[in-house]
């Protein structure tokens, strides 16, 4: 299916978004889901974890703000979203920062079945095995193929694997996407990755290749980015510019600025 195609789609369909995610960002990831024309929902207590994800149509999950009992609600969720058979993304934010971080990961992955694992080059290698370390929840040096890493990792978790940067490295374990879209400016404000978990989540509600549409994600969120930069005047500018971008994106300008590669 082509980017714009999956765009249409997420616009008609308006899937339901859960999120159990980062307090930080959790304002700007609802509005990015909204601005692309799906719902987000916010249901972090156990006590509705799981009924909310049986409502839904995919299940964002992201350990940035990271406690003991977001974890439960995390599994919980995941849990009920297994059973339904949607997607769940795991933004493993962070990972390779602390013990308790690269704890949790490991622990979300066995005990449930997460179908897309995104986050940046030293998160997604250390969920990978790799001895790196995380700056925070910024990205540290990592040597190597990156798209090599992310294929055999989405081998090895049957999943799909999404690692963010000034190039973004999509694998299903089979086929491998590069997305070359974006700007200097998302690196400048708090919350453009999670929000990037956000977009893949709700493109991932409406597709079953889960690849093909983390990459048509990363993509629309890219030429928005892009777009925005061009007439904003600084950060705040420019988040404000990026949300309106998103919401007035449209074929032509992806079919004019999409730059999207298999490897």
């Amino acid at each position: 299916m082509k980017t714009w195609e999956l765009l249409e789609k997420v616009r008609k369909e308006k899937p339901l978004v859960h999120h159990i995610t980062n307090w930080v960002t959790i304002y700007d990831c609802a509005n990015i889901v909204k601005s692309f024309g799906a719902s987000p929902v916010m249901a972090h207590a156990k006590e509705e974890a799981a009924d909310m994800a049986s409502l839904s149509s995919s299940l964002v999950l992201n350990i940035g703000t990271l406690t003991t009992e977001l974890i439960e609600s995390m599994k919980l969720a995941a849990g009920a979203a297994n059973k339904k058979g949607i997607p769940v993304v795991l933004d493993v934010c962070g990972a390779g920062a602390t013990r308790f971080r690269d704890e949790k990961v490991a622990e979300l992955l066995t005990e449930v079945k997460i179908n897309i694992i995104k986050g940046n080059a030293s998160e997604i290698a250390r969920v990978a095995g790799m001895e790196v370390k995380t700056k925070g929840v910024d990205s540290g040096k990592v040597d190597g193929d990156l798209s090599k890493m992310a294929k055999q990792l989405a081998v090895k978790k049957a999943c799909t694997v999404v690692i963010t940067g000034k190039e973004d490295i999509i694998s299903d374990g089979s086929a491998v996407y590069k997305v070359s879209n974006g700007t200097d400016m998302m690196g400048k404000i708090v919350g453009t990755g999670c929000m990037a978990a956000s977009v893949i989540g709700t493109f991932a509600g409406v597709a079953k290749d889960l690849a093909r549409a983390s990459a048509g994600a990363l993509v629309c969120f890219g030429i928005a980015a892009e777009i925005a930069s061009e007439i904003s005047t600084g950060t705040g500018s420019f988040k404000e510019d990026m949300f309106d971008c998103v919401y007035n994106l449209n074929r032509e300008q992806i079919e004019s600025l999409e730059r999207i590669a298999s490897l």
